[in-house]
């Protein structure tokens, strides 16, 4: 984690992680189009402008000193066009989850890589010990990255979500200083939501 409480980039095999600016918003919008994106975490597509209107707000940081918003677009490092998000909200030592792939990308395990990718940066570098996602019961592609991702079905739900956890190893200790965090959703800063590529 950067001293001014942005999240760090970080990388996979085949995508960078970039922390989320207005910039992005016009390519965004044209990863994000589908409909069909939001079949499971309600809302539609936004046009350019909403978006950086969002991303504004999203970049700005909470309201709340002890939170941050941590978002990052997903690049694909072969040909450098941008391919969804993750982000995550971090609470103390705690990290809620959340990544969408636009259609055009989906079906080629971009999702998995990127969630793993994400969770690991989070266990690794931002002190977190327990990572949550909140999955629809009938998203099988959603589940399907949360388990490559680590994650575990639990018999918690929220918002008839089912709710995904993975723990740190015991005996495991990440940095210390960690600030606590919430990353926006599609309808502005709130519990993040989930969509994916599936197998």
């Amino acid at each position: 984690m950067q001293a001014d409480g942005a999240p760090e980039p970080f990388s996979t095999p085949r995508l960078d992680a970039i922390p989320l600016d207005v910039a992005h918003a016009e390519e965004m919008a044209g990863v994000l189009f589908d409909p069909a994106l939001h079949t499971y975490t309600g809302g539609a597509p936004e046009d350019a402008g909403a978006l950086r209107a969002r991303y504004a707000r999203q970049a700005s940081g909470s309201p709340d000193p002890a939170e941050l918003w941590w978002n990052w677009v997903l690049r694909l490092r072969a040909d450098g066009c941008l391919a969804g998000y993750v982000q995550a909200t971090v609470h103390e030592t705690r990290a809620e989850v959340a990544w969408v792939v636009g259609t055009r990308w989906q079906g080629q395990g971009y999702a998995k890589e990127a969630a793993t990718g994400l969770v690991r940066h989070l266990l690794d570098q931002a002190g977190v010990r327990t990572v949550v996602a909140h999955i629809h019961p009938g998203h099988a592609a959603s589940a399907a990255v949360a388990t490559a991702a680590g994650l575990v079905p639990t018999d918690e739900r929220a918002d008839g979500e089912v709710r995904w956890r993975r723990d740190a190893p015991r005996g495991t200790s990440g940095p210390a200083g960690v600030a606590a965090g919430r990353a926006p959703g599609t309808s502005g800063p709130g519990r993040p939501v989930t969509s994916g590529d599936g197998p």
